[in-house]
């Protein structure tokens, strides 16, 4: 499959008609256990759900062809972190992660693992020298999200390969999706996803994904896997395997939309400091009505996540981020972050506009 087009990849990776009823797409295998001809002898991996399942086996396939290696499921975007972390460091190993990263990442680092030995630094990103200047004996991960959450900076992934050393470079895909960027063919060893978000892209399942590289990283991801036992059921799984098939429609839909709102809050009064990658869905912004800005529109949906085909509108500071509150990575109040959906750019931009416009009403009636 390498040598078609990212399109055709998407619609047909992980899809092998089924070998006894020829169904073209994959079928739930709604099971716990499995039928066993004799004492220790099962068809592949298949002796217990856990273990694995064929649906989810075609989800992992699927990924791992998108993403340019080799893929594990998991119940969600954290319990993919955790695996990977697991997996790749131990108790006294080093991380370096963003200073304006997703707060479950910091709350899993900062809370739960840094009570296991693992210790962890906070740089920007964007400064890859300032990454290297804190690499030491003890960095197993250079931990990278591009674009960041919620603040949407862009890293340059290979200048962060470049200067690795021996640490892994993991990359959170999730706001850019493979569509727009592979990071292993960029040079990272691992890539992590929430699968909740675009991949999935319909805010109907929840799930996580690890893709590596290498083989023997790939195993011990597996192990974890398997042994911490955070799958996703085969439903869930089925849900993202059907969202890939339209990965590139969707976010070149919601890249449209997300154009048209940055152009339109650009020249907005009381808007500042408007963020956008020049792809995907995400939009930030700062507005010092941000709490009555996001609970006055229509069609943005006050609500955290991201990546569905419904816009949604947040304040990370008292949603998505409240557990950074305190360290180097807090937001600020005033930040609002969208994710734009795939309604016509038009509508979203006329909600934005009535809601920026009620904000301003009553400022102005006091003057």
């Amino acid at each position: 499959m390498t040598s078609y087009s990212f399109a055709t990849r998407a619609v047909h990776a992980g899809l092998e008609p089924d070998p006894t009823y020829g169904s073209v797409i994959p079928a739930i295998h709604q099971t716990s256990t499995y039928a066993q001809p004799a004492p220790g002898s099962f068809v592949a991996d298949f002796d217990y759900a856990r273990s694995g399942n064929p649906t989810r086996s075609a989800l992992e396939l699927a990924l791992g062809e998108l993403e340019g290696g080799l893929g594990s499921a998991f119940s969600s975007g954290m319990a993919a972190t955790h695996a990977l972390l697991t997996a790749a460091a131990a108790a006294g190993s080093h991380v370096i992660l963003p200073d304006d990263l997703y707060g479950g990442t910091y709350r899993l680092v900062d809370k739960v693992l840094a009570r296991w030995g693992l210790e962890y630094d906070l740089v920007d990103q964007t400064d890859p020298d300032a990454v290297a200047a804190l690499i030491r004996t003890e960095t197993a991960v250079i931990w990278v999200e591009t674009p960041t959450n919620p603040t949407l900076n862009v890293v340059d992934i290979e200048a962060i390969v470049a200067r690795k050393r021996h640490a892994l470079v993991v990359v959170d895909n999730t706001f850019a999706t493979p569509v727009i960027q592979r990071p292993l063919e960029l040079g990272a060893d691992a890539v992590v996803h929430s699968t909740t978000k675009y991949l999935g892209g319909h805010s109907d399942t929840v799930g996580g994904a690890v893709i590596v590289r290498d083989a023997e990283l790939h195993e011990q991801v597996r192990f974890v896997q398997n042994s911490v036992g955070a799958v996703p059921g085969p439903f869930d799984c089925f849900l993202v395997h059907r969202g890939l098939r339209t990965l590139h429609l969707r976010v070149a839909a919601h890249t449209q939309s997300a154009r048209a709102v940055s152009e339109f809050l650009r020249d907005q009064p009381g808007v500042e400091d408007v963020r956008w990658p020049g792809f995907g869905g995400m939009v930030s912004f700062r507005h010092p009505g941000a709490v009555t800005l996001a609970t006055s529109t229509k069609l943005f949906t006050l609500a955290e996540s991201l990546g569905g085909v419904e816009s949604l509108i947040e304040v990370p500071q008292v949603m998505t981020h409240q557990s950074v509150e305190g360290s180097a990575a807090a937001v600020p109040a005033d930040l609002v972050r969208l994710s734009c959906g795939v309604e016509a750019p038009e509508d979203l931009v006329e909600d934005l506009a009535a809601a920026l416009t009620a904000l301003a009403e009553p400022v102005a009636a006091s003057l």
